[in-house]
């Protein structure tokens, strides 16, 4: 397939106020992710809708056609694509060119034009009815065109002749009914490789329909990058053999349907077959919906319908509708329902005028008439949960209403207790840390990889997992490690292999509990690529390799090299070099709380849990219920709820189209930023050169998206860290404003452009389901002007290279809990519960200043924090109770000029415990040495 992407002349350039050459910023993709063939194509129909218009208007229309070699492109790039989408298809497109090389400028661009309104989801402008088109295809392709209903589409795979495709096509039109809800139009493909590059291209397909006929091969001239990843996608799918019997031939069917379910698992697959459907239907159910006789169009036609009905349900939305119709008398709590508190005043209608009557007919308490309760949930909250689990690959999910705050708090307190040790990043957001309080759970501290030029972390490497589960063993306190939590992706983007750390962390501990923390992450399970690094599918792709001959095999020579023949553990050096194994009977507990809100449609402080766990109805269930309701209101906010069942319904319908676009956009800014003069000597792109250490960057590719969707795939497949590309980080060194400055300043108080994460020399810009072309348009043009405004203030000279203090000392590590607080000061864990209520003893503590405290360190004491000390940025605790203060923690926090340092009094100080350094403790003061507080190395740099 021909890539050359495009942007509409309205779309090419964002200029500055001064006009002027050097500030011009083109939107022309570049090549790669963002020139996502669906995009490429509604690019395509735009330029030609131009060009056709400019010809139609031309005193010399022959030389302007000759001569417009993008209209040429366009029209290449078309007649191969085209096959992939509904509507005319590769001739329709062909036509066109037989009318604009005939001269016939006018009713080219009337064809054309029939293709951009429909895309735009206009209503048509041409006075002509679909009876004047000029041929059968096109009629058919038309006559809908003004109906409303939502549309889909349906993809067939199976070499047929013309007129093969135009009975069917037409019998879809014979079959639709003004009661349908939905319209539906096939995409008919002849190959295997076709359907592979039609689902990856093609975001309308909701359903595929495989005719035995197909063929293996392509016959379009596809581009590498498509067949590359065609390749890939087919190599990642190890395919069920069914028995042996007289369909061996169904194989081939069989490997085309895993591939497909692969990279969409949201589509329903059909199989429509003449001989020994009976005996195909007995192989094939687990993967078809259904296996139907050629002849029975209807009853596909009925099941393509039904099946998008399900997709479509919105239960919970939909009994909050059915509420806010109904009329009903509230003598319960909640004046403010029905309006009641509201309508009638004369002070406060401006609330129902700014917010809409529907929302206050909408709030209720009531759990009764169709609207269920949230913490016994039977009827349309079950359901609506049950289908988000669906949706999102788990086994269970649960909707929150307060944010991941308390997702997280519910999980811990469901798994953990007193005396269990969690294995967690020190950089995670504060509610796990807070959850430790709640529950009793000792956290053993990860360090992450650090990013001292730019003052934030990393994630933390499989390796410095793997040996801290290893020092446990040794001790023999290994089963005392309960869970491992870790954030996925991090705030700054950075992306773990969920699968490879939860296998080869099983391989040594079997029942480890693991919980992701995805709030940044919801989103990737909406597109082939992300989707394999969320939680939920890593789950379920271990599980299936569990169950493998081929693992049970492989983990039994593993276990050949992993132990002595005494049975004893070979060396840690071992254990840390193999990729690791788990055994055949590991159990898989996953859970993932997802920040909906962050990333998809849904109110704030709209969040869910997903559980996938082997152990549920065992281990889990009943303790789960007991920690959501400990933190669930009795009141939960129904309108969060029914966005939270409604932008369900979003992602599963559309998900793939709206997170491509995401993924587009933000490829678009990174590149149009690198290419401007002024830009790139103002602003840097982090890429994965400087957000990942060199020993962890796999492909070393540092913007794999950039290269193609194939080169995208093979390091969200291979490397042990990525970068999620909808996260931009942006190094500002150069302007000589530090981050919060530029963040407040300069973007949101003087053009309105609202970020959420700053360092001291980076900002975090983020797309998202919601962003559109013109926005980045928009910060780019601010950009522009910024990057101007700093080139005047330097009077054109070169922008000094270091504008921000550079000289930030290093990101400081866990240090230690103190001895009063550690069961094994050879270890991490700490108990933070019992130091957080001591802090909370107003006779316990002292509070002192910073330059006093670092004289005491100074001196050689260790004083211990009597509660949490956390900085906004870079927003993890650099100190938690129980803590060793040491000079580096103090040094670092002096540097620091952040707007919020919360735990931290400026006039009074550190909150320290009195009389409780650790100089007062001979042993103590010792263990602060190397060789009897054995810790993690410091990473290197």
């Amino acid at each position: 397939m021909q890539h050359h992407a495009r942007t509409t002349p309205e779309d090419r350039t964002v200029t500055s106020a001064s006009e002027n050459d050097a500030t011009k910023v083109s939107l022309e993709p570049d090549p790669g992710m963002s020139s996502s063939t669906w995009r490429m194509r509604s690019d395509a129909w735009e330029y030609l809708l131009f060009a056709i218009k400019r010809l139609v208007t031309s005193h010399d229309p022959e030389s302007t056609y000759v001569a417009d070699t993008e209209l040429h492109r366009s029209l290449r790039s078309l007649e191969t694509i085209e096959m992939y989408w509904a509507g005319g298809g590769t001739e329709y497109v062909q036509s066109i060119r037989r009318l604009l090389e005939a001269g016939e400028y006018k009713a080219a661009l009337d064809r054309v034009a029939r293709v951009v309104t429909r895309q735009r989801g206009d209503q048509p402008t041409t006075n002509e009815t679909f009876e004047d088109a000029a041929d059968e295809s096109e009629r058919l392709m038309t006559s809908d065109d003004g109906d409303p209903r939502p549309r889909f589409e349906v993809l067939v795979i199976d070499e047929m002749s013309p007129d093969e495709i135009e009975s069917v096509i037409k019998s879809v039109h014979r079959m639709r009914s003004a009661a349908d809800a939905f319209i539906y139009e096939f995409v008919i493909v002849p190959s295997a490789e076709d359907a592979i590059a039609a689902i990856l291209t093609n975001p309308n397909i909701l359903a595929c329909v495989v005719r035995p006929g197909f063929s293996d091969k392509t016959r379009l001239p596809l581009s590498k990058d498509l067949q590359d990843t065609i390749a890939l996608a087919s190599e990642s799918v190890t395919s069920w053999t069914p028995p042996r019997s007289k369909l061996a031939h169904i194989q081939r069917v069989v490997g085309l349907a895993d591939t497909l379910a692969s990279l969409r698992p949201e589509l329903d697959l059909y199989l429509m077959a003449g001989a020994h459907i009976e005996d195909l239907a007995r192989f094939l159910t687990r993967r078809f919906r259904r296996v139907f006789r050629r002849e029975d169009r209807l009853e596909l036609h009925l099941s393509l319908l039904r099946r998008v009905s399900h997709l479509y349900d919105t239960p919970f939305f939909t009994a909050i509708q059915d509420h806010a119709r109904r009329p009903v008398g509230v003598f319960h709590a909640l004046p403010i329902a029905r309006g009641g508190s509201v309508i009638a005043s004369k002070w406060i209608r401006d609330l129902a005028d700014f917010y809409g009557l529907n929302l206050l007919l909408a709030e209720t308490s009531a759990t009764s008439g169709g609207l269920d309760s949230l913490l016994a949930p039977v009827g349309t909250l079950k359901k609506a949960q049950d289908l988000a689990a669906r949706a999102y690959g788990a086994k269970h999910t649960f909707f929150v209403t307060n944010g991941t705050s308390t997702a997280n708090k519910i999980v811990h307190q469901a798994l953990t207790g007193p005396g269990d040790i969690v294995m967690v990043d020190r950089n995670c957001h504060k509610s796990h840390h807070h959850a430790f309080v709640l529950t009793g759970a000792k956290p053993a501290y990860l360090e992450a990889y650090p990013l001292d030029e730019f003052a934030f972390y990393g994630a933390v490497p499989l390796s410095r997992i793997k040996e801290m589960l290893l020092k446990y063993r040794a001790a023999g306190r290994l089963d005392e490690v309960r869970m491992i939590t870790l954030t996925n992706c991090t705030f700054d983007g950075i992306v773990y292999d969920p699968e490879r750390v939860m296998a080869e962390c099983l391989a040594i501990k079997p029942d480890l509990v693991f919980l992701w923390d995805e709030a940044w992450f919801a989103f990737a399970t909406f597109h082939p690529v992300t989707r394999r690094r969320t939680a939920m599918a890593a789950a379920k792709s271990l599980e299936g390799k569990l169950a493998s001959n081929e693992l049970e095999s492989a983990y039994a020579e593993q276990q050949k090299i992993l132990f002595n023949e005494d049975g004893t553990p070979a060396s840690d050096e071992v254990w840390l070099k193999e990729k690791l194994i788990p055994a055949p009977d590991s159990k898989i507990r996953v859970y993932a709380t997802q920040s909906t809100h962050k990333t998809l449609t849904a109110l704030r402080q709209g969040s869910m849990i997903h559980v996938y766990d082997s152990e549920w109805k065992y281990e889990a269930e009943d303790a789960f219920h007991e920690a959501y309701m400990t933190h669930t209101s009795t009141s939960p906010n129904y309108q969060i709820l029914a966005s939270l069942d409604i932008g369900r319904r979003q992602v599963e319908l559309e998900g793939f189209a709206l997170v491509q676009r995401q993924l587009d956009l933000a490829t678009s800014l990174t590149h149009s930023i690198a290419r401007h003069p002024l830009l790139r000597r103002t602003f840097r792109v982090l890429t994965a050169n400087e957000l990942i250490s060199k020993e962890l960057r796999g492909s070393g590719r540092p913007l794999p998206h950039r290269d193609g969707l194939s080169a995208m795939w093979k390091a969200w497949e291979n490397d042990e860290f990525v970068v999620d590309p909808s996260r931009i980080t942006i190094e500002i060194s150069r302007t000589g404003i530090d981050g919060d400055t530029f963040k407040h300043d300069y973007l949101m108080d003087r053009y309105g452009i609202q970020i959420n994460k700053t360092s001291r020399n980076t900002v975090l810009f983020m797309t998202n389901i919601g962003t559109s072309r013109s926005a980045i348009a928009y910060l780019l043009e601010v950009l522009v002007k910024v990057a101007e405004r700093i080139d005047e203030h330097y009077q054109g000279s070169n922008i000094p290279a270091g504008g921000v203090d550079q000289d930030l000392p290093p990101l400081p590590d866990f240090s230690e809990f103190a001895a009063e607080f550690s069961e094994d000061r050879s270890l991490p864990d700490g108990d933070m519960r019992t130091a957080f209520f001591r802090g909370q003893k107003r006779s316990e503590v002292d509070y002192v200043n910073p330059a006093e405290l670092a004289e005491r360190v100074a001196k050689g004491e260790q004083p211990v924090s009597a509660g949490f000390v956390t900085p906004y940025p870079p927003g993890f605790p650099v100190l938690v109770p129980g803590q060793v203060i040491t000079a580096e923690v103090l040094n670092f926090m002096a540097v620091l000029d952040t707007r919020e340092i919360h735990g931290f009094d400026s006039v009074r100080g550190y909150r320290i415990f009195k009389d409780n350094t650790a100089s007062d403790d001979p042993k103590a003061l010792k263990a602060g040495t190397t060789e009897d507080h054995p810790k993690l190395p410091r990473r290197k740099k």
